[in-house]
């Protein structure tokens, strides 16, 4: 989607430096990516155990035996 933006100048020269990307469309992108993961996790984080009815997730590991005694708690 083509869009016309006024940023700040300022912004674009800082954020720049730090990326290494010059590209403003590439640096756009790469801000906005950044943006969603950050709020995404923010949300996540937000949850925080809210959901006391939920199942536990299958483990991927088989449970240990009980034979090796260096596993045992």
């Amino acid at each position: 989607m083509r869009t016309t933006l006024a940023l700040d100048d300022d912004l674009v020269a800082q954020a720049q430096r730090l990326t290494g990307t010059m590209e403003k469309t590439a640096l756009v992108r790469e801000a906005l990516r950044a943006l969603i993961e950050r709020e995404s996790a923010r949300r996540l984080a937000r949850l925080g155990g809210t959901e006391p009815d939920l199942a536990a997730p299958p483990r991927r590991r088989p449970p240990t035996d009980d034979s090796r005694p260096h596993l045992r708690a």
